[in-house]
């Protein structure tokens, strides 16, 4: 059991913050009149949505055996990242952790803030070398760890999370977008022991649904309680509510779209190793491939030229781009290109 007081890595001016409350919504009413939020009274969307999401926190508590008040809903997974660095960090003061390389918006959100960016250098297979993680920890004042598995854009997965919440002071941030995908456990199991963990997951991905901008942190009922003060009144709109509220209804969905995506993962690992200017795929546990090319310049351009849309890493990982799986027709006009380079 980690003993960290989350109040004491707050900043000051978040702990005297008052949220803003919708007085709608934080009250049980049977055939009210609407006259309260200067709304128009004519239209099918015309009311404001539910500031506090209740149906949604019901439905995922319900789903992953937690309480409604240790969730947040954010508009992404973006928004939670860009609150939590608001919550811990002060700016032009403190300084958060990522792994390098990793998803780019936890630095971006924390250079708009002000604050450093350090960054955990990664070994040749994407691992992180614990002994750096120890002695940068050690060396640093650091508020915030971002901890990104399956990791983007490398595809593994990190190995023994609980060591890095054991020898951490501060918040650790697990971004689990790509963890349906992976097979391994989620971080949500170790929520009861360590109060200073924010797990993210996210509907973009395994879920299908990216339109509607919706991400979750699963965290202590203080951290979230943190988050929901800090958060804008009605950050997530009504129509993605309620189209979050029928996926989670039948979970068929969800399941599909993973097998599929894994059936086409393999699929395209096996085209890969006959594609003679791939040298190297590394092992994914997520949607996607990092994926290392003879001529990248010349592979990156004509794939350009196909209308073929990649995230090319060159230079940041030498030769690299990543790719992330397709349909079977989108994914066969990949490999009938590359196999014509």
């Amino acid at each position: 059991m980690n003993t960290i007081s989350i109040n004491t890595l707050v900043r000051e001016n978040i702990l005297k913050l008052k949220p803003y409350i919708s007085f709608r919504d934080h009250n049980e009413f049977n055939e009210p009149t609407f006259l309260d939020a200067n709304e128009s009274p004519f239209g099918e969307w015309n009311r404001y949505p539910d500031s506090t999401q209740k149906k949604l926190k019901n439905s995922l508590a319900a789903l992953r055996n937690l309480s409604p008040e240790q969730i947040a809903i954010g508009n992404g997974s973006d928004e939670l990242i860009d609150l939590i660095i608001k919550i811990f960090c002060e700016p032009k003061k403190d300084s958060i952790l990522m792994m390098n390389p990793s998803f780019a918006m936890y630095g971006f959100y924390a250079t708009i803030n002000e604050n450093r960016v350090l960054q955990l250098n990664l070994d040749e297979n994407f691992d992180i070398v614990k002994e750096d993680f120890l002695n940068i920890t050690k060396e640093e004042f650091i508020k915030v760890f971002f901890l990104c598995s399956p990791n983007n854009p490398t595809g593994n997965s990190i190995d023994d999370i609980e060591f890095y919440l054991q020898n951490f002071n501060g918040i650790v941030v697990v971004d689990e977008a790509y963890i349906e995908f992976s097979g391994k456990k989620s971080s949500l199991e170790l929520l009861a022991q360590y109060p200073n963990l924010i797990v993210l997951q996210t509907f973009s991905k395994a879920w299908g649904i990216a339109g509607a901008r919706v991400g979750v942190a699963y965290a202590s009922e203080e951290i979230i309680k943190l988050i929901n003060t800090v958060k804008a009144p009605y950050n997530v709109n009504a129509l993605s509510q309620e189209l979050i509220l029928n996926a989670l209804e039948d979970e068929s969905k969800l399941k599909e779209n993973v097998s599929n995506i894994k059936a086409e993962r393999e699929w395209l690992m096996n085209q890969f190793n006959e594609i003679e200017c791939i040298t190297k795929v590394f092992p994914t546990d997520a949607n996607f491939f990092l994926i290392k090319m003879k001529d990248i310049e010349k592979v990156y351009t004509q794939m350009l030229e196909q209308e073929i849309l990649t995230s090319r890493r060159d230079p940041a990982i030498p030769g690299c781009i990543r790719i992330n799986v397709g349909n079977r027709q989108e994914n066969e006009k990949l490999v009938n290109l590359l196999k014509n380079l």
